[in-house]
């Protein structure tokens, strides 16, 4: 089949049109969604055991699982899953089995409104969020295209920060800033800590170590994990703020939007939230609620990259700029397509040690380089598969 016949079939006469890139030989018309899978890679060791203010992580063995999209015309779509696996395969597999990936509005579409009771927020969400990439990467790949161009690329630089400071046994201080001058040195400049999980003192001592080591030029993020109410949130801010966080993250209770719009009304630091929240709707009403400066939905959480650009389209209407939480090799394309992201959460301290598979993205003075491989650029490579896959 030729391209232009191809095209015409898939995307639509005048997309093809449009479109002067070349497609895989490989391709056949119309392309369909056959089948579902999962791959498993486990890597010996274990992961640290650290904890926020809320709850406790890791001490497991690393390792990465994969959703896996298969078609008829050979090309597997693959993301980092979030959600039940059994409703991945149970639930949504029998409502898109059969479609085109091209659809992906209507793929989207059928798998929430064609469940028993649709919702705004769940595990439900989280699943079809873990679909939808996978399918976007279908589409890249098909069009031999990092999905950035494909959805339409705003930057080919994305500013980063390195997300952790989180509490573990035996550390301290001393240990806390080591951690993030070691980011800094990497070539961050950016870096978040975890707050909350210590006495309020002990916390802000921690939060004026890190700001005199890493100095006044490197931004420096504060992260609650919804631990305060509003008026305990707004004593700790007080308290931190002549150390110029560049935003205070989920100061109080997820649900706390009235709460969360009080603390940001009386700081002046920006506030940042939204991880919790699911699809478009649920974004729309902690805008409208005013408690958010900064919006932080997860890319795969929230309902995937085709949601989360209706999701970012709606925060640029009220002027509020997107920083996703997450995974940044499943968010990395979105941003690099948003007029309104303005930085991107990575973990080097678990990534790059921890995911053999999946590294981080190399920095240079606070940014990284949009990935230019077809789809998402995620495939792994086969050396690892085989000598770390289990069943």
């Amino acid at each position: 089949m030729n391209r232009r016949v191809f095209l015409g079939t898939a995307l639509g006469v005048s997309a093809a049109r449009a479109l002067p890139h070349p497609v895989l030989a490989s391709q056949v018309s119309p392309m369909k969604i056959t089948d579902i899978k999962f791959l498993r890679l486990r890597y010996p060791g274990a992961t640290p055991r650290k904890r926020n203010a809320t709850i406790a992580s890791g001490g497991g063995a690393p390792g990465m699982t994969q959703l896996e999209i298969y078609t008829d015309a050979g090309i597997v779509g693959r993301s980092i899953p979030s959600g039940s696996e059994e409703l991945i395969r149970s639930q949504l597999l029998p409502r898109i089995l059969g479609m085109n990936p091209f659809h992906i509005e209507a793929i989207w579409d059928r798998m929430y409104r064609y469940n028993r009771k649709p919702v705004a927020k769940g595990l439900y969400i989280s699943a079809m969020g873990s679909v939808d990439i996978a399918i976007w990467d279908i589409i890249g790949k098909a069009l031999n295209l990092p999905v950035c161009e494909v959805l339409g690329v705003f930057s080919e630089k994305i500013r980063v920060y390195a997300a952790g400071g989180y509490y573990e046994e035996g550390k301290g201080i001393k240990e806390l800033v080591k951690e993030m001058e070691g980011y800094v040195g990497e070539g961050f400049r950016a870096v978040k800590m975890k707050i909350g999980g210590e006495a309020m003192g002990t916390d802000v001592e921690r939060v004026r170590a890190v700001r005199e080591a890493i100095g006044p030029k490197v931004d420096l993020m504060i992260d609650a994990n919804n631990k305060w109410n509003a008026y305990n949130a707004i004593r700790f801010g007080r308290m931190v703020e002549k150390f110029d966080p560049f935003w205070f993250e989920e100061p109080v209770e997820a649900d706390d939007f009235a709460g969360c719009a009080e603390v940001k009304r009386t700081l002046d630091i920006p506030i940042a939230a939204g991880e919790n929240e699911f699809t478009r709707w649920g974004a729309r009403d902690l805008i409208q609620g005013q408690a958010a400066d900064i919006l932080q939905c997860d890319t795969t959480l929230a309902g995937g990259i085709t949601e989360m650009r209706k999701i970012a389209a709606l925060a640029s209407a009220y002027h509020i700029p997107m920083s996703p939480h997450g995974n940044p090799h499943m968010a990395v394309h979105l941003l690099a397509s948003l007029s309104n992201a303005i930085i991107m959460e990575t973990y080097p301290a678990v990534e790059s040690q921890y995911n053999l598979a999946l590294p981080l993205f190399p920095v240079k003075e606070g940014y990284i380089e949009v990935p230019r491989k077809p789809g998402l650029g995620i495939d792994p490579d086969p050396e690892l598969v085989r000598k770390y896959r289990v069943n």
